[in-house]
Parts: C-alpha cells; structure tokens; sequence
C-alpha cells in the first residue's frame, strides 16, 4: 500500500499539471486539512452520549476532539445557548494524510451496498463533503462497545478553485467516486 502523501508527489502532481497546464508547481491543488464532525442532537437529553462520541472520535482520528456548542437558542428543540450538542477535529499534515489512506483503503470499502461516493457533494470552492451514517466502519470502534450507531461529516479542504479541479485531485488519490 503506497502512502498518500507519497502517491500525491508522484502521480498526483505530474496528471493535475497535466491535465489543467499548470506552468507552477505550487498552482497544483493540494489537500490542506480534513474536518471531522460529529452532531448530536441527542445530546440535550442525553449527555452522557457527548462522552462515548467524544471517545470514538478520539480513536477514529488519532486527535482529541473540541467539544461544540449551541449558538442559537431554539425553544422547538429545547435547545440553550451554550449547551454542548457534538464534537469536531481538525487534521492537518501526517494525521490528515493518514486518516485519508483509512478511509480511502480501509473505511469506505465496508460501507454496506456501496457504489461510490457522490461526485456531486463539492461546494463550489473545491472542498468536498462525505456523510458517514455509522462509526462502525472504522477499523478501531470495538462494536460490542457501542451505546448508539453516531453518523458524521468529513469535510475535506482543498486549495483548488474549482470543484473540477477538486475532483480530479481527490480521483487521482483514488476516492472511489461513483460513476
């Protein structure tokens, strides 16, 4: 298994310069940090949840995660300002690169009935957005230890203009778009 970080120098810079005559090599677009995010709403009745979220987030990205709180109140939620409602990470260089090549290689491929990501969930600025609806698919979650399937967004930023460069930058790491 060729490492990421290895496999962007060495196939992924010379197709995108390439494919887009990019005349620089810093024009080429790179990865520049990976979001992990966990809402859960649950959280206002439960807030032991918040702990067992935090915990698995842990173990997923190798990071302690930051603990996120409600901006808003919302009386239709029984929502407070202030009050803890998920969780998020950020990573950057070697922890990003790795967490990639896990759910590239590893994470992705038990997805029950998968067909490929979506190639439609850019945000028009380069950076791609993939919902997970179960932890469960990451090598480290002990699945007897689980209270409660959690879902999550990874958000991956680019420094890419265009979704299309995007695209063809995270194609080339070998995210398995659907066809």
């Amino acid at each position: 298994m060729v490492l990421l970080e290895e496999r962007y120098q060495k196939e992924c810079v010379p197709k995108l310069m390439e494919h887009f005559g990019y005349k620089n090599l810093h024009q080429v677009p790179k990865i520049e940090k990976v979001i992990l995010n966990m809402g859960l709403g649950e959280a206002i009745e439960n807030p032991k949840i918040l702990d067992s979220a935090v915990e698995e987030l842990t173990l997923i990205s190798g990071q302690k995660p930051v603990i996120t709180k409600a901006k808003k109140s919302i009386a239709a939620f029984k929502l407070r300002e202030g009050t803890p409602i998920g969780c998020r990470v950020t990573l950057r260089r070697q922890r990003m690169y790795d967490f990639l090549t896990k759910l590239i290689n590893i994470a992705i491929p038990r997805i029950r009935d998968f067909r490929g990501v979506s190639p439609k969930a850019f945000d028009g600025k380069g950076n791609y957005t993939l919902g997970i609806k179960e932890q469960i698919i990451f090598p480290e979650i002990d699945y007897d230890k689980i209270d409660k399937i959690k879902g999550m967004n990874v958000t991956i930023v680019t420094s890419a203009e265009t979704d299309d460069e995007s695209r063809h930058l995270l194609d080339t790491l070998g995210m398995p778009f659907r066809k």
